[in-house]
């Protein structure tokens, strides 16, 4: 393993887990690289914040009518005036 010149910052509540599974002689790295080989996840953020496509197009038509309508009704209110 190599040595990082970089630190990163972790809240209290995230040290306090990170201490609870680190083993004896464990560094804070070794307990990352070990809970990610025991998810079977090297990559953090992979998936993080993803729908499935499915999912991600019933948003996307919700949105665009929910558009359509909220500017039928600006329209509806200036028409109005």
């Amino acid at each position: 393993m190599s040595t990082a010149d970089e630190q990163i910052r972790v809240s209290d509540r995230v040290k306090r887990h990170l201490d609870r599974r680190r083993r004896e002689g464990e560094s804070y790295n070794d307990v990352l690289e070990r809970l990610f080989e025991e998810e079977g996840e090297h990559d953090l953020l992979a998936g993080f914040g993803r729908w499935s496509d499915d999912h991600a197009d019933r948003v996307r038509e919700a949105r665009k009518k929910e558009k359509e309508k909220s500017e039928a009704r600006n329209r509806r209110l200036s028409e109005e005036r």
